[in-house]
């Protein structure tokens, strides 16, 4: 007999962090695992129809959020509301833990989100006091470096704690994701609403003139900020050698979106976690023409897996890549979704089906391969 506060799955593939039992059940009380195992279910299991049964994932990198506030050029929404909408999309995703990516700089002239981290940082948290969020919600300040504003702005947000993961990024044209600045052109020209080559030739003088006026000096107070409050730190589209040399001396835990095989080796050799994007993988590309995330799966690079622009494709990658690397098996695969990830920003309570582990747990139906989420559990309640 069940009591009132456990939860049992039963007739689910239960994907553990080490392998995937194919017939087997899962219970969970007082928000922890309390127990799984093969064959048939204890009595009063919830019946999971032959379903995957596998932690909830938790995504690191994502600015999907700024979709939802900013949805058209120049048409911001309540904050609060678009941090609900957002929330329910990760949920119904399978997301269950989330570090909500920030910009944290601000760009005379600019729209959309620039300079507005703070009021997206209060709008997550009058959500979560309200009860209003099923995920729960870390932040991921993402720092670029040559922009004037980035320390002061940094500083304003980093005692906060929920604060998990800074990253340190540098878009200054003909460099890291940018080296083709035609491509850049193009992204701009897509993203801005048609901006002529002369707007886009201010805009990178802008740019170069801000690196060589701020980028040195703001690196080395931000990656002291970071360790000062003992905040992990990813890099971001490391590229060449010298890339890989400064994130080991800043002592990076994450290297996201390498874009060179090179740069993925030596960030590999050094010990250092490597995040590419999921939809990388389930397009079959960089959508910026870099190295393939299924490259660095076959050469034993990848380690984290990041939704990046979409939550959908965070479930759809994982799934796939056993597909496309025959190497990884699908435990392999969700570790790159769920415990890998937790354990880089220091959540180690959460992230595998495990005794006394959190228990965020999703169910998920696969047909024509394509994933859906049926329901989800955070901390053994029932939030999707």
């Amino acid at each position: 007999m069940t009591s009132k506060h456990e939860t049992i799955l039963g007739n689910a593939r239960l994907v553990l962090a080490d392998r995937v039992i194919e017939h087997g059940w899962v219970a969970f009380a007082d928000g922890r695992i309390a127990g799984y195992g093969e064959g048939t279910a204890p009595s009063g299991s919830e019946d999971a129809g032959g379903d995957l049964i596998m932690p909830g994932l938790i995504e690191l990198h994502t600015d999907h959020l700024e979709m939802h506030y900013v949805p058209r050029p120049k048409v911001f929404w309540d904050p609060i509301a678009a941090v609900v909408s957002y929330d329910g999309q990760l949920a119904t995703s399978g997301i269950t833990t989330v570090l909500d990516s920030l910009r944290v700089w601000r760009e005379d002239g600019a729209e959309d989100v620039d300079g507005r981290a703070g009021v997206l940082a209060g709008a997550i948290t009058a959500a979560r006091e309200a009860n209003l969020l099923r995920a729960e919600h870390f932040l991921h300040l993402r720092c670029e470096i040559p922009m004037p504003s980035v320390v002061e702005e940094a500083k304003e947000l980093i005692d906060r704690p929920d604060v998990r993961l800074m990253s340190l990024m540098d878009h200054t044209p003909g460099q890291r994701q940018f080296r083709d600045e035609v491509k850049l052109r193009d992204y701009y020209r897509g993203k801005g609403g048609g901006m002529t080559d002369a707007e886009l030739d201010a805009l990178f003088e802008k740019r170069f003139a801000y690196q060589k006026a701020y980028a040195a000096t703001n690196m080395r107070e931000i990656v002291a900020l970071a360790h000062r409050y003992e905040i992990p730190l990813a890099s971001h589209d490391d590229t060449t050698e010298e890339n890989v040399a400064d994130a080991i001396q800043d002592h990076v835990s994450v290297a996201e979106f390498p874009t060179t095989m090179e740069a993925a080796r030596g960030l590999h050799q050094a010990g250092i976690g490597i995040l590419m994007g999921a939809p990388n993988v389930v397009r079959g590309g960089s959508h910026s023409g870099n190295i393939a995330a299924i490259d660095l799966a076959r050469e034993g690079l990848l380690d984290i897996l990041s939704s990046d622009y979409i939550p959908s494709s965070l479930l759809m990658a994982a799934l796939q890549l056993p597909q496309h690397v025959p190497a990884i098996d699908l435990a392999s695969a969700v570790r790159t979704v769920t415990k890998t990830p937790a354990e880089a920003v220091g959540l180690a309570d959460r992230g595998e089906i495990a005794a006394g582990k959190r228990a965020d747990v999703i169910r998920v139906h696969v047909a024509r391969n394509i994933p859906v989420v049926r329901s989800v559990w955070r901390e053994g309640r029932r939030v999707a």
